[in-house]
C-alpha cells in the first residue's frame, strides 16, 4: 500500500474532519465539565472556577460510593447475562445458512428502529402487576389448575393467582439493560465468529473432542476479541444509565447516573454533578484497564 506520505493532501483531507468534529463536540465539551467540576455556584446559573476540591469531596460521600458500588455491580451483572445470552445467538445467527442469516441479522438490529424511551416503556406494559407477563402466567395458572382439580391436586395451586412483582426493583433494572444492550453484545460476538476458521473445528472434533470441549478450547478462545468487544459496549453504557433505572427500577433502585442527571437538573447543582460523572469516567477507565490487565495475563498464561 502506498505510503500517506507520497499524497499528504489526501491524508490531511480525511483526517481533518473527524479530528475537528471530537474536538468540538466530544473534547472541548468534556473539557468544559471537567473545568466545572472545580468550581462554586455563584447564583442560580453562575458558576466560579475557584478550583476547590469541594465537589470530589463531598462526590466521595458513603452515600454516592454505595451508589457507584452498585451500578457497578448491575451493569456487571447485567453485561455477563448479556454475553451468556449473546453467544448463542451469534454461534446461530454464524452457521446459520446463507438464505436465513440476512433476516437473523435484521432481527438482532431490529430494536434499533425503535427509540430507547418506546422500548423501555413497552417493558413496563410487560413487567407491571397486570402486565403482559403476569397475564400470561395466570393463564398458565388457570390452565394447569383446572387440569389438576379433577385429579385432587387443586389445592396445590391456592385459591387465587399472585402476580409476580417484576417492576421497581433491582431485577427489573437488569433485565431493561439486557433487553436494549443485548445486541451490542451480539454484533461484535457475530463479526469474530464469522471470521472463524472453521477448518480449526472440524480438526478438534476429528482429533476426538467433543462439541463441549470444542467449544471451551477453541471457539471461545478466539473469540476473545468479539468478547472484549462487546462486554465494553455493554457495561460502560451499562454503568452510566440513568433513563432505564429511572423507569423501571423506581425510587428503591436509583443508581448513580439518575443521582448525576438530578444534580445537573433539579437540584441545578453542576459542580457537583460534573465532579460525579469524573468520578464515574475515572472509574470506568480503571476498571477497563483491570479488564485489560487480566485478559492480557490470561493470554499469556494460555501461550
Amino acid at each position: 500500500m502506498e505510503s500517506w506520505r507520497a499524497a499528504p493532501a489526501v491524508f490531511w483531507i480525511t483526517l481533518v474532519p473527524g479530528v475537528v468534529w471530537l474536538l468540538v463536540f466530544f473534547f472541548a465539551p468534556l473539557a468544559l465539565i471537567w473545568l466545572l467540576a472545580f468550581g462554586e455556584r455563584a447564583g442560580p446559573v453562575a458558576i466560579d472556577i475557584t478550583w476547590t476540591l469541594d465537589n470530589y469531596r463531598q462526590a466521595l460521600d458513603p452515600l454516592y460510593l454505595g451508589l457507584f458500588w452498585k451500578s457497578f455491580r448491575i451493569a456487571a451483572v447485567a453485561t455477563a447475562i448479556c454475553l451468556v445470552v449473546a453467544f448463542p445467538v451469534a454461534l446461530a445467527v454464524t452457521f446459520a445458512d446463507g438464505r436465513v442469516k440476512p433476516l437473523l441479522l435484521m432481527l438482532v438490529v431490529l430494536p434499533f428502529w425503535t427509540n430507547l424511551l418506546v422500548r423501555t416503556y413497552a417493558m413496563i406494559a410487560v413487567l407491571r402487576t397486570r402486565g403482559y407477563l403476569n397475564s400470561g402466567l395466570e393463564y398458565l395458572w388457570m390452565a394447569a389448575k383446572t387440569v389438576a382439580t379433577p385429579l385432587g391436586l387443586g389445592e396445590l395451586f391456592g385459591d387465587r393467582f399472585r402476580p409476580l412483582e417484576i417492576l421497581y426493583n433491582d431485577p427489573a433494572v437488569i433485565f431493561g439493560i439486557v433487553y436494549v444492550y443485548l445486541p451490542f453484545m451480539v454484533l461484535p460476538l457475530y463479526a469474530t465468529l464469522e471470521r472463524l476458521d472453521r477448518s480449526l473445528l472440524e480438526a478438534s472434533l476429528d482429533l476426538g473432542a467433543s462439541h463441549w470441549r470444542t467449544f471451551w478450547r477453541v471457539i471461545v478462545p478466539l473469540a476473545r476479541p468479539g468478547i472484549v468487544s462487546g462486554v465494553i459496549l455493554v457495561f460502560v453504557p451499562a454503568l452510566g444509565t440513568f433513563l432505564i433505572s429511572d423507569l423501571l427500577g423506581g425510587p428503591s433502585s436509583q443508581l448513580i447516573g439518575n443521582v448525576i442527571e438530578r444534580q445537573f437538573k433539579a437540584a441545578n447543582n453542576v459542580p457537583l454533578g460534573a465532579a460525579l460523572s469524573f468520578l464515574l469516567l475515572y472509574a470506568t477507565f480503571v476498571a477497563l484497564a483491570l479488564w485489560a490487565w487480566s485478559n492480557e495475563r490470561m493470554r499469556r498464561r494460555a501461550g
